[in-house]
C-alpha cells in the first residue's frame, strides 16, 4: 500500500518515493502524488525521475486494495527495480485543469436538485447526468447561480467521516450508479463550506474562486428522466 499524498494535498507537484513492485501493470511506490483512474476523474500522468534515467507516466490506475496506486509506463519506457529510488512529478497544468473542472462539477451538482447518474471530467470538457425532468433545467439560470457560487470564494476542503455516520446521513450520496467506499472504517468527504458536501476521492482547488469562469455549453436529453450537462473553462 501508498501513502496517497492527494488525498491531503492537491497542490502536492511531486514527491520523493520508493518502487514497491513492479509488474505487467505498471509501477507501485510507497508514497505518491499521483491521483488514479476514478470518480470519474482521469488518472495523472508526468515522470518518475531518477539517476537511472526518467520514466515518462502514462496514466495512473487503481490497483488491489484502497491505497493501492499502480503508475502506468509510457510504451518503450524502461522497468525500475524494487528498492529503486525516484521522484514522482505529476504534468501539474492537466492536473489543475481537472481540479477546476471537478470542483464546478461540485458546484452544478448543488444547483441541480436531481440525483447523479453519471458523469465524467476530461481536459476540455466535463459532464454530470441527472435524473430530472427537462423542463426544470434552465441553461440561463444554472449559469448565472454557477458564475455566483464561483465568484463568492467559497473555501474548499476534504473531511472524513465513518462508515457509521454516513450510515446515519443517506443524504450525503447523490450518486445513483455508484455508491461510495465503505467497510474500510472511514470514509473522505469534499466540503464546500456552505454549498456541497458529499463523499469524494478526487482532487481539487482549495477556493471556488480558483477555477476560473464556468461555461454551460449545452443541456442534452439522454433519456425520458436522465438530462446531462456540459461545462467547459474559459
Amino acid at each position: 500500500m501508498s501513502t496517497l499524498l492527494f488525498r491531503e494535498d492537491a497542490y502536492a507537484r511531486d514527491c520523493a518515493a520508493t518502487v514497491i513492485t513492479v509488474d505487467e501493470r505498471g509501477i507501485q511506490l510507497d508514497r505518491t502524488v499521483f491521483y488514479p483512474t476514478g470518480g470519474g476523474q482521469p488518472g495523472d500522468t508526468g515522470v518518475l525521475r531518477s539517476a537511472l534515467g526518467d520514466i515518462p507516466i502514462a496514466g495512473t490506475i487503481k490497483g488491489d486494495g484502497p491505497d493501492a496506486v499502480i503508475h502506468v509506463p509510457a510504451a518503450g519506457a524502461r522497468s525500475p527495480a524494487a528498492g529503486e529510488a525516484v521522484t514522482a512529478a505529476i504534468d501539474w497544468d492537466r492536473r489543475h485543469r481537472l481540479m477546476r473542472f471537478h470542483t464546478a462539477l461540485h458546484l452544478l451538482c448543488s444547483i441541480v436538485p436531481g440525483g447523479v447518474t453519471g458523469g465524467s471530467i476530461g481536459e476540455d470538457k466535463a459532464r454530470l447526468d441527472f435524473d430530472v425532468a427537462t423542463e426544470s433545467l434552465d441553461k440561463v439560470a444554472i449559469q448565472a447561480r454557477l458564475d455566483a457560487l464561483v465568484a463568492a470564494g467559497s473555501p474548499v476542503r476534504p473531511r472524513w467521516i465513518d462508515d457509521e455516520e454516513l450510515a446515519r446521513r443517506p443524504e450525503l450520496v447523490r450518486t445513483m450508479s455508484v455508491k461510495p467506499p465503505s467497510g474500510h472504517g472511514r470514509l473522505r468527504l469534499l466540503d464546500i463550506a456552505g454549498v456541497d458536501l458529499q463523499p469524494c476521492g478526487g482532487t481539487h482547488v482549495g477556493n471556488t474562486a480558483e477555477i476560473g469562469q464556468v461555461v454551460v455549453t449545452k443541456i442534452e436529453n439522454k433519456g425520458r428522466q436522465n438530462r446531462r450537462i456540459i461545462i467547459g473553462l474559459a
